[in-house]
């Protein structure tokens, strides 16, 4: 490893004394779960000091002169930094991630944490990618709020919510809107429960004539939604992110021109239900009530925030793309629908679309990465098949 790496051990790494069989003390690194872990024996005096301050602000050459200066062999630590790196317990941060980062003491620290899992070996560092991404977060609701301010502490420079409502007693959730906001303008509510999370984060709404990096669209029947097809216009990719009735779902994923749009799954329930029409047009007349257990609204935005970082970072395919996920009540356990691109709606053109069962290579160069797909369509009542997710 090159002299110039920055490592950094995350403070979560417990690290654990031993007593030895020669009566001298080992020294125990992870390992305490299902996770690698790394004996060092013997634990020589003041380790634990050494590998508590890899902050990942040093050069590798700075940490080993000062392990030199504090009487640690030099080649005895270079050996325990590569041990630890080859079980992925120790990170290298680019040092531009930390110019990428707010300043002062409690950025830092919120930081800190964040950025062992926007940093991989495989795909290098991700963080810069997040500080400059932009979501839009339409929806102040009871999963769009949680989601929002999830993406700011997970690193998301710019989160905008959109919503022109007023706050409403039923709205308050764990880590969203609060009961002292009802009688709130929804957006200004919203913005407030995410700086609690990131103080420093850009909320201002978009420019005109700006796009964003995703919108996530949170309402409950998002298809309907003119906003939907203007952004299916526009070319800009869209994630539902909603709670319908008590189940949370989330997805599809929408690259337009590359996977199904969601006319498409609204085509596919009109195929399996004639009447589909109508209801639709019911369910959308009037705004919903807030729905969904608190339990059920935070896994939902949970599990979206991940479909959000996953296409922000490029580090593979992800599980929504063209493709919902159900989490239902009681044990809010994933299950996956595919959703393949209709041929009545025309959104995907000729030779660049997807069949049904065929993965969407063209969304692949959008967002990156291997993509599995799921089961065809089958007879399950929504015109596509339901599977249980792994």
């Amino acid at each position: 490893m090159a002299d110039t790496a920055h490592p950094l051990l995350p403070a979560s790494v417990p690290l654990l004394r031993l007593a030895g069989a020669d009566g001298n003390e080992d020294l125990q690194v992870g390992g305490a779960d299902s996770a690698d872990g790394l004996l060092v024996s013997p634990g020589t005096a003041g380790l634990t000091t050494l590998l508590r301050g890899l902050d990942g602000r040093r050069p590798q050459r700075t940490v080993l002169a000062e392990a030199a200066r504090d009487g640690h062999d030099p080649t005895a630590v270079t050996a325990v930094l590569d041990a630890l790196r080859s079980t992925g317990l120790l990170v290298d941060l680019d040092p531009a991630d930390l110019l990428a980062s707010t300043a002062g003491p409690a950025a830092a620290a919120r930081t800190q944490t964040e950025l062992p899992t926007a940093t991989s070996r495989d795909s290098g560092s991700r963080w810069r990618g997040r500080w400059a991404a932009t979501v839009v977060v339409d929806g102040a609701t009871r999963v769009g709020v949680p989601l929002a301010a999830v993406l700011a502490a997970s690193g998301v420079g710019r989160v905008s919510i959109r919503d022109h409502g007023l706050t409403t007693a039923g709205d308050a959730v764990v880590g969203g809107l609060g009961a002292d906001d009802e009688g709130r303008p929804r957006a200004l509510a919203a913005a407030d429960a995410v700086r609690r999370a990131s103080p420093l984060t850009d909320l201002r709404p978009l420019p005109a004539g700006s796009a964003a990096d995703l919108v996530v669209l949170t309402r409950t029947w998002a298809a309907s939604d003119p906003l939907a097809g203007d952004l299916q216009r526009r070319g800009v990719r869209h994630l539902v992110a909603t709670v319908r009735g008590e189940t949370g779902v989330v997805g599809p994923l929408v690259v337009p021109g590359a996977t199904s749009c969601l006319r498409c799954a609204d085509l596919h329930r009109r195929d399996a239900d004639p009447r589909w029409p109508a209801l639709a047009a019911q369910l959308t007349s009037g705004e919903a009530p807030p729905g969904g257990a608190t339990v059920t609204c935070l896994a939902t935005a949970v599990t979206a925030a991940v479909q959000v970082l996953a296409v922000l970072d490029g580090a593979g395919a992800p599980a929504s793309l063209g493709t919902t996920v159900e989490l239902r009540p009681p044990d809010l356990l994933p299950r996956t629908r595919r959703w393949p691109a209709h041929p009545d709606c025309g959104c995907v053109p000729r030779g660049a679309g997807e069949e049904a069962g065929a993965a969407p290579s063209a969304a692949l160069s959008h967002i990156g990465g291997q993509w599995s797909p799921s089961a065809p369509p089958g007879p399950d009542g929504a015109g596509a098949a339901a599977t249980a997710a792994d």
